[in-house]
């Protein structure tokens, strides 16, 4: 392999809409509310939280579980853990 080859090895771009599947765990950041929901923003991607606002605070970290999501749009669902 080339010095330039191992150099740039495992170098890749990231994309505004990660993808997740369900089962997937992550801590993130609620980024709002929506009446009773709230919402976790990670790039593009919105996961809501059903029934979760008065169990968080906006700006504050959670641990979720992603319950489902439509790939094709960027966002799902997920559970407080």
């Amino acid at each position: 392999m080339s010095r330039l080859g191992a150099f740039l090895a495992g170098v890749g771009f990231r994309t505004s809409k990660p993808t997740y599947s369900p089962g997937d765990e992550l801590t993130a950041i609620v980024t709002s509310r929506d009446g009773e929901d709230a919402l976790v923003r990670i790039g593009d991607t919105v996961l809501r939280l059903p029934d979760a606002a008065d169990d968080v605070t906006v700006d504050e970290e959670a641990r979720i579980r992603v319950t489902a999501f439509d790939a094709d749009n960027a966002t799902g669902e997920a559970e407080l853990r």
